[in-house]
């Protein structure tokens, strides 16, 4: 009989479906697998804490539309990785967290790392899977790869017990399976029912999100907005996918973005939403104009008709109803009807972009000192002007500024935390961007807070040899929980709101990076200039305006965080 161990089966799984990073911290409970892992296609991609490899995995996904592949060791390993799961749960990224566990046989005997690891992450995940017995991990892998990328992509949780990874079976009792599933469902009648509602209605717009992306939507979305002449807005992983720069296209969807969003918003009397969430960023549909009514298209059915009641709800692909979409179009002919019924209402809203535009442009163009953060944010997004430029962006008030300044051109070359809000996402994504984009210039805006949380991923950086720049929004501290405090109570709580100066550029250089420090606005595109000429990791150590007040500030004072 030919034997084979649970865990060499379980590297074997990987490699065959040609999995080219694992992201990782190394542990006993996992060594198995790394033992099996060693010299072949499939590179482990070490971190210095599991919440990076989590989070680098995360930003793999978002960027590929595959399962990024994680793996920690047991117990605190696992612990440590729930935060990146979180996140990868409200972005809807296709993630696998793979872990290892305390064997079988010592379960509840206090062994070493030993804790109910299933049951603390079931409620974050797609599903948790647990192989139990070794000739089934092959199974298992595919199973678990089959859920996150399909239907909502999203995490899935796979652990072997370290008992079983050491089990050795016959090969002859192994199922071998590997199943891709590629499906666009769609509703014929619903799109013809979707197009009805929009003859019928005067001022349509559009907001497309995440799913609009992970369905590979952008040509039946750029198609459909030529041919129906509605305004469309981005959000979230959707943002580029049709280009800020095309006519029909109004950029960001958050309403707080200088622009026509928040006209538009109060303004409509049809919204198509299209694989995003009715959330904080629309205050829960609040700002719609409440006699507008909604056509809501999403693979999962539990967020149809989230916080507004939804008068055509399409349970759906966003591709897969775009397509249908525009069969009718083309079928009946209505392309010059429609563009022309909605001719007037885009020339409002080309208006409203302009006058929208305009509020910010103090803020873009300001040459206080300190440094105005919006102004950093603008010379960021000017110099990273190329189509292949990844901007990935990190913090409370830093995340809203780039947020509200970013111009994208190109879906999956834009990065942030999303819903979840998790701070410490910056230098994993940026990390992650690098690794996929090798040749591609990467920019991580991060808050002086926020980089704290995984600083030593600088030194990652340098040992991979991927030169990231980062730039610091130093405004000595905790930004949006001091002004939030400052509105809401009336002064900001010292301790646990400010931090201080910090040579966080000196920091990376002692690792073997190099630092810039800036306290002029004229002086920040000769740093990027000279920090990208130098092909290192840098950090460019940017002094911002402590007392400069971000509309997400404004907004987290009144979310009830406080008692009046």
């Amino acid at each position: 009989m030919e034997t084979i161990t649970g865990a060499e089966l379980a590297a074997q799984a990987l490699i065959n479906r040609k999995i080219p990073y694992i992201f990782s911290l190394s542990g006993g409970h996992i060594t198995p697998i790394y033992q099996h892992l060693e010299g072949s296609d499939v590179k482990i991609f070490d971190t210095r804490h599991e919440q990076s490899a989590v989070f680098m995995a995360e930003a793999w996904g978002k960027m590929t539309r595959t399962a990024g592949v994680a793996m920690v060791t047991a117990g605190p390993g696992f612990t440590n990785a729930l935060t990146g799961v979180a996140s990868a749960h409200f972005s809807n990224t296709p993630l696998v967290l793979i872990a290892g566990c305390v064997g079988m046989d010592n379960k509840e005997r206090l062994d070493l790392q030993d804790m109910p690891q299933e049951a603390v992450i079931k409620p974050m995940v797609k599903k948790a899977l647990v192989c139990q017995k070794a000739e089934r991990i092959n199974e298992y892998v595919d199973m678990a790869f089959r859920i996150a990328e399909s239907g909502r992509p999203g995490p899935v949780y796979l652990e072997f017990p370290i008992d079983v990874l050491n089990t050795p079976v016959d090969k002859a009792a192994v199922r071998v399976v590997n199943t891709q599933v590629v499906s666009h469902p769609a509703d014929p009648q619903k799109a013809l029912a979707a197009i009805q509602m929009i003859q019928q209605a005067k001022k349509p717009i559009i907001i497309a999100g995440t799913g609009a992306w992970q369905s590979h939507a952008e040509s039946e979305l750029k198609t459909f907005i030529e041919n129906t002449g509605i305004p469309l807005f981005t959000s979230l992983s959707g943002r580029g996918v049709v280009s800020d720069d095309h006519e029909g296209c109004f950029e960001g969807a958050i309403a707080i973005r200088p622009g026509a969003g928040f006209a538009a918003y109060i303004e409509t009397d049809l919204i198509m939403i299209l694989g995003t969430r009715i959330s904080l960023y629309y205050l829960f549909g609040e700002i719609f104009n409440p006699a507008a009514k909604l056509i809501q298209v999403d693979i999962e059915p539990e967020e149809i008709g989230r916080n507004r009641t939804v008068e055509l709800p399409v349970l759906s692909d966003i591709k897969g109803f775009l397509t249908e979409c525009n069969k009718v179009i083309a079928g009946k002919n209505l392309k010059k009807e429609l563009t022309a019924q909605f001719s007037g209402w885009v020339k409002q809203i080309h208006q409203a972009h302009a006058d929208g535009k305009a509020t910010g442009k103090n803020d873009w163009e300001s040459d206080h000192v300190p440094i105005h953060p919006m102004r950093l944010a603008k010379e960021i997004d000017q110099f990273m002007n190329r189509e292949d430029d990844v901007v990935v962006a990190d913090g409370g008030d830093t995340t809203t500024w780039m947020g509200m300044t970013r111009t994208m051109v190109n879906a999956g070359r834009y990065l942030d935390y999303g819903i979840f809000g998790s701070l410490a996402v910056g230098l994993p994504y940026a990390n992650a961007a690098k690794l996929l984009y090798p040749k591609s210039r990467v920019v991580l805006m991060t808050g002086d807070g926020s980089v704290g949380f995984n600083f030593m991923e600088f030194e990652t950086a340098i040992r991979k040899k991927m030169p990231i720049v980062v730039v610091i929004s130093n405004d000595l501290g905790w930004g949006m929980i001091r002004h939030s405090q400052e509105i809401r109570i009336g002064h900001a709580i010292e301790t646990g709101t400010w931090i201080g100066k910090v040579d966080y550029h000196k920091m990376v250089e002692a690792i073997g990076g190099r630092g810039f420090y800036v306290e002029k606005p004229e002086d920040i595109r000769p740093a990027l200039e000279a920090a990208f000429a130098s092909n290192q990791v840098c950090c460019i150590n940017v002094m911002t305006d402590p007392t400069t007040v971000s509309p997400a500030s404004m907004a987290l004072a009144n979310v009830g965080a406080y008692k009046a």
